[in-house]
């Protein structure tokens, strides 16, 4: 799960302190701890897959309830909480981890395009190609001074034709986790104090709003999004990248899966008593 969610990256994470003077090491300490926490309950009681992305509980301590505004947390040691405390869902899952939306994002700002970007990796097995090396930085004002949002500084980068295909798939999905700032805290308003417009669309035409919206996308394409991570812990079992001859192993895994609802322990036995892990030399 580290290595897949990224979360040794946490130790690169240093924020603007002007602008985010409540994050320290502990915080992000906790960040990390919460991700590795909710992971491993979820393989320890074997549930569904789909619950990485909709499980209505995760693990905080006082200091990280606090970031998230969960009421009635005390004490240092972390413990299973309901997010039915929040007004909103737009926390469950790994979509609300704040581990995951800090890596994502710049020291003083938010980037759709690299919370997109991860998406498309992590999540759809779909990474973008590399960008060219003469892309210019985000300008994140009009020539006036006027404080562009995300939206706008990101639409307004993309109307180069050479850059928009790439950012048409990236974006969509970084605009939703728009919802949560450069630490991962719930949001309602941009930086420059305009409401969000977490709105997005796949290519296929599957429209969201805002990182539940997001979620429930992802979910109802079960293939891409289950595939997707058996191919993770298959690489990780077998210790190499899936070859175009793997395909096969993953789909029949995939496919006696689907039949226990995609179950943690319907894939790893899958993949366990796979030819390729079976026969490794």
């Amino acid at each position: 799960a580290g290595q897949w969610l990224r979360l040794q990256d946490l130790e690169k994470v240093h924020p603007d302190r002007l602008l985010y003077p409540d994050f320290h090491e502990q915080l992000a300490d906790a960040m990390r701890l919460e991700t590795e926490l909710f992971f491993n309950s979820l393989v320890r009681e074997d549930r569904s897959m789909f619950d990485l992305l909709t499980a209505d509980y995760t693990f905080v301590n006082e200091r990280l309830a606090r970031h998230y505004d969960i009421p009635h947390v005390y004490g240092s040691h972390f413990r299973r909480v309901s997010l039915d405390r929040l007004p909103n869902d737009a926390r469950r899952g790994l979509l609300g981890h704040a581990s995951i939306l800090a890596v994502t994002a710049y020291p003083n700002r938010t980037s759709p395009v690299l919370r997109g970007k991860w998406v498309l990796e992590n999540l759809l097995g779909t990474p973008p190609a590399s960008p060219p090396p003469d892309v210019p930085s985000l300008e994140e004002t009009t020539n006036d001074g006027e404080v562009l949002s995300m939206r706008e500084a990101t639409e307004r980068h993309r109307a180069n034709p050479l850059w928009a295909s790439c950012h048409r798939l990236m974006d969509p999905p970084g605009f939703a986790l728009e919802q949560f700032d450069a630490v991962g805290r719930f949001r309602t308003h941009t930086a420059a104090n305009t409401p969000i417009d977490a709105t997005g669309e796949f290519p296929d035409g599957t429209q969201f709003d805002g990182a539940s919206g997001l979620r429930d996308a992802l979910v109802s394409s079960p293939g891409r999004f289950v595939g997707t991570l058996t191919e993770k812990l298959m690489t990780y079992a077998l210790g190499r990248g899936l070859e175009h001859y793997d395909a096969p192993t993953v789909r029949g895994i995939l496919r006696d899966a689907a039949e226990e609802n995609y179950r943690f322990s319907s894939i790893i036995l899958g993949i366990v008593k796979s030819p390729p892990f079976r026969m490794r030399s």
